[in-house]
């Protein structure tokens, strides 16, 4: 618990972040995957780049709290909305973020070389799960949200650093 409250305090305390996601988007009947570029400003803003796959790259967006919206020329980016309507796929990251910064840890573990989080993204009826690993040196490497029971979005975390 000491390791995710202390990742929590050190995010809170710098200027942002910046990472590396690689998501992949279940939906049951089809799986959506790719990645972005993404920094997150003091408050938790996320701004995004999509790095792959090719047939998308480049598309650019932000999400916060009031919303999101996204940047293209000649392409368009759209995925179902998931977990009764909360979230699109590209929000992935920033539901992530959101949680390490003040969502409320439920459980703590270590497996292996791993710590494991249980984050509830806020105490509504209908909240989202996360589940986030880091490493020993409280760096994120990989997180799963959860809705209703089921992993709906992974997101594997890489080129974590604080700004």
């Amino acid at each position: 618990m000491n390791k995710g409250l202390s990742l929590r305090a050190n995010l809170l305390q710098a200027a942002g972040c910046e990472l590396y996601a690689d998501i992949t988007a279940d939906y049951g009947d089809q799986i959506y995957t790719f990645a972005m570029g993404c920094r997150f400003d003091a408050h938790g803003n996320l701004l995004f780049t999509v790095k792959e796959p090719d047939t998308i790259e480049g598309i650019t967006g932000k999400v916060n709290a009031d919303g999101g919206a996204l940047t293209f020329d000649d392409t368009a980016l759209s995925f179902p909305l998931m977990a009764d309507g909360q979230l699109s796929p590209v929000s992935a990251p920033w539901i992530v973020m959101q949680s390490m910064r003040g969502g409320m840890i439920t459980s703590a573990g270590v497996a292996g070389d791993q710590i494991r989080l249980i984050i509830d993204d806020s105490y509504a009826d209908d909240a989202l799960t996360v589940h986030l690993w880091l490493e020993k040196d409280e760096t994120p490497i990989q997180a799963e949200i959860y809705h209703n029971g089921c992993c709906i979005l992974s997101v594997r975390i890489a080129n974590y650093r604080l700004l």
